[in-house]
């Protein structure tokens, strides 16, 4: 990792920090990405090759209980697999890209402070927020969690994986307990939805009627920190259909299926630069009860600096 300064010219204040992730061996780059986004490629080849070549209607069973068991069971975020895995992808993935990170003010980001990371888009996969998470070292943040959709926890392996990664089911109690308990959480406000409206040509952010986060942050009195992603988007080739069966199915299974691939067909992403952008913190007035009217007024006050910032 390597940081730099950017000053404003005309005042000589710092203007900016830069932080630039380490590029690391192919093969451990590679490896890691496996770790980090191959799990739902996996089940799949698993489930196909069961499925062609298991003759036996016991062993199918059994193996099918056995991911079943995946699903359901438990997972452990502070075992010490688990960890030496987290720390693996958070040290070799960002490199991959590579991912640089641009925070606007690096001095107002407290260690000890929860915040909320505001972070935009989607796209398939938000991959710029792996740089948000404490793994990496890469923002000055030293417990984080990232809150998904509930879909990757009945998953099999990429429960696993995102657990130990620092993911946690995007639930609002999850999300105030964390803040309350001193993480900084990751949230996307948009969500999978923003999967509706994505095209080829421009990221998409759907924000306007997304006021949960808002209404969290000042319960619990945390600042909230906009992030963007530039070039997510470039990093995976994708189809989806259209129509309005596709988008009633989609909001039916809260989940937006299609077709996407990477590098050779693969669920490797192509290696294009990403930078993610770290605005700086708008702090709230906690207040447990906060009304839709002051919720409107501080969502119309926030999106300006935000437009004029990314």
């Amino acid at each position: 990792m390597s940081l730099e300064t950017t000053d404003d010219p005309m005042t000589g204040e710092m203007e900016s920090t830069v932080i630039h992730s380490t590029p690391h061996s192919t093969m451990r780059s590679l490896t890691a990405m496996m770790i980090w986004l191959g799990a739902i490629h996996l089940n799949i080849a698993i489930f196909v090759v069961v499925l062609l070549f298991c003759r036996s209607t016991s062993v199918l069973f059994l193996i099918l209980g056995f991911f079943v068991l995946l699903s359901v069971i438990p997972v452990d975020d502070k075992s010490r697999f688990g960890q030496a895995l987290a720390s693996y992808v958070g040290k070799y993935a960002p490199g991959y890209f590579p991912i640089t990170v641009h925070i606007e003010d690096v001095k107002a980001l407290d260690p000890n402070k929860s915040y909320v990371l505001a972070a935009e888009p989607h796209s398939i996969f938000p991959i710029g927020c792996l740089s948000l998470l404490s793994i990496t070292g890469l923002l000055p943040l030293s417990k984080t969690k990232a809150l998904a959709s509930s879909a990757v926890f009945y998953t099999p392996i990429l429960r696993q994986t995102g657990t130990w990664l620092g993911l946690t089911v995007a639930t609002k109690e999850n999300f105030i307990n964390y803040l309350k308990a001193g993480y900084s959480c990751v949230v996307i406000p948009g969500g999978v939805r923003e999967i509706l409206y994505m095209n080829h040509d421009s990221e998409v952010a759907f924000l306007k009627k997304r006021y949960g986060f808002v209404r969290v942050a000042i319960q619990t009195g945390s600042p909230i920190v906009p992030v963007f992603c530039f070039g997510q988007r470039d990093v995976y080739k994708w189809w989806k259909p259209k129509g309005k069966l596709y988008l009633w199915l989609a909001r039916a299974i809260r989940f937006a299926p299609l077709v996407f691939w990477g590098a050779f067909g693969s669920p490797i992403p192509y290696r294009k630069p990403m930078h993610v952008v770290v605005g700086r913190p708008i702090h709230v007035n906690e207040n447990p009860n906060p009304q839709m009217k002051r919720l409107l007024s501080f969502m119309r006050s926030m999106f300006q600096p935000w437009r004029n910032f990314f």
